[in-house]
Parts: C-alpha cells; structure tokens; sequence
C-alpha cells in the first residue's frame, strides 16, 4: 500500500505522470490552443515537420513531451495564427515578415505571439540533434571560445541565462554583429526584433521540460546542451 494510490489502483509514479498530463492539457486549453492533436487550420501556415522521430532526442526530451510539446503546442500556434490572418495584410508575409511587423503594430500582440512562438519553435527543433551538444569544434568553437574566453564560459552563461528567465521564455545564442552574446527573451519574444542573428535557443517554458524534470530546469538546460545541440545548424545561421 505504501506505494499505491487508492484511487483506480494507480501506483504513485502513474499517479503523477496522469496528474502531469492532465495539468499540460489544461495549460493549453487555457492558452486558447487546440487538444486535437490532427486538427489543422487551413491558412497560409502549416506545421513544419520536426527534423527527427519524436522518440529521436530520449532520454533528455522524451517522445511523449515531444509528442505533446510540437503536436498540440507548436500546432496550435500555427493554427491560431492561421485564424488570426485571414483577411489581413499579415496573409500575404512570409514568418520573419509578420514577426517584424507585428511586434511594433498596436493592437497586434496577439499576432506577434503566436507568430513569433511558430517561428522560435521550429527554430527551437532544428537546433537540436541525437547524439549532439557538447563542445564545438573548427570555425565555431574558435568563435565561441574568442567570444566567451571558452567553452565552459560559453556553457556557463548560457545556463545562467535560462535560469534566470522568470517564468516562460528563451535563451539564445545570438550574433550582434561580429560578436556573439548570450541574451534571454519573455513569453514569445524574438532576438530578430531587436536586429540580432538568432544561432541557438532553449525554450524554457515550463511545458519543454515539465512532464520529464518537473521543476528541475537546470537539469534540463544542461542535458539539452551537453547532448543534443545541433552544431551543423549552429554553423548554417551563422553563415547566413
């Protein structure tokens, strides 16, 4: 009995991840987005295809926090932009262009965040990869370490910046310039905004982490640094 719940006869490992579902569930009713997994709103916007399985990234981001993360998140957000734009001047602009332009427009905030959380979430899954993270090497581990005095300067900093973020929001690598600087964002909030070249992000909404750390977020900014950073598109948006 010392392990078991009397109710339905769950034992309290099952208790909590029912609990933990259910609670994500009703955080995205409460933010206005849909629970139907297949729902799909037509408009000029679709859901981009994750880069890999939703098994791909475990055990640091497991399939069913992928699965609810992208399918019922990331959809969502595409889906309310999709209503959202209809029948305005936003329909015809591409992502990038709507984020720019609504971020500045009164009365468009609602237009800035569901884009700008489309745009940071696809980024969010293309900049991780199994098998990834840890130090980089050639031209941009040369850059990071010139930037940062070195890679455990660099990894430091950019833990810090995602701890510190109070509530939802992101940490970024960022290119100002020449430089490379770490910096962090509210809620939806993008580096392109304010002029910067986004290279990496985390996103430190409670959501990316809570069905597999629960409050442990430390926990998974280093794991998703330490083993899933996806440097080849790091290098890329450096590039570019």
């Amino acid at each position: 009995m010392e392990n078991r719940i009397i109710t339905s006869g769950l034992t309290r490992r099952e208790f909590m991840g029912a609990s933990l579902a259910g609670c994500a569930m009703l955080a995205l009713s409460s933010a206005g987005l849909s629970t139907d997994a297949s729902a799909q709103a037509k408009g000029p916007f679709e859901l981009p295809p994750l880069p890999y399985a939703e098994d791909a990234l475990a055990p640091v981001i497991s399939a069913r926090t992928i699965g609810f993360h992208y399918g019922f998140h990331h959809r969502g957000y595409v889906n309310n932009l999709n209503g959202l734009v209809k029948g305005t001047p936003y329909e015809k602009m591409n992502l990038e262009e709507i984020v720019k332009a609504s971020a500045t427009s009164p009365g468009q905030a609602a237009v800035f965040n569901n884009a700008a959380q489309v745009w940071n979430h696809t980024f969010y899954w293309n900049g991780m990869r199994a098998g990834g993270g840890g130090k980089p090497a050639g031209e941009l581990g040369k850059r990071i370490e010139k930037a940062f005095g070195s890679y455990e300067n660099f990894r430091k900093e950019f833990v810090n910046a995602a701890l510190v973020q109070f509530g939802s929001g992101w940490a970024w690598l960022v290119a100002d310039g020449n430089a490379l600087k770490v910096i962090k964002t509210p809620n939806a909030e993008n580096p392109i905004t304010q002029g910067l070249k986004p290279l990496l992000t985390i996103d430190v909404w409670e959501h990316a982490y809570y069905l597999d750390y629960q409050n442990r977020r430390k926990d998974f900014v280093e794991a998703s640094l330490d083993r899933l950073v996806n440097w080849s598109f790091v290098e890329k948006n450096l590039a570019r």
